[in-house]
């Protein structure tokens, strides 16, 4: 199935899972900060959430949804996202991108 070019693609991985490798155009807010950033985040657009599995954001997924979101979990995660040939990248050029 694509990826909805309107949806909002959320990435819920820790920092340094985010800087060796995301999809493009993903808001990065780390699990842990979601309750305080949820302000952030478009509350009009589907939000699909991804984390490395899929294991975190199907908790985020279950929050989000319970506070008035349209949240959706990203199965697999970003190894399935690399996996099924999606793009990655990096805010540097220093390395290729990795999903680590």
């Amino acid at each position: 199935m694509p990826f909805p070019e309107t949806a909002l693609l959320l990435d819920v991985r820790e920092d340094d899972e985010w800087q060796a490798g995301h999809a493009p155009d993903a808001v990065h807010i780390p699990m842990g900060d979601i309750p305080s950033r949820a302000g952030e985040i478009d509350n009009q657009s589907e939000v699909y959430v991804v984390c490395k599995v899929g294991g975190r954001s199907a908790r985020v997924v279950e929050y989000l949804n319970r506070v008035g979101f349209d949240a959706i979990n990203v199965d697999g995660g970003m190894l399935a996202w690399q996996a099924a040939g999606r793009p990655i990248e990096r805010d540097d050029d220093s390395h290729e991108p990795s999903i680590i």
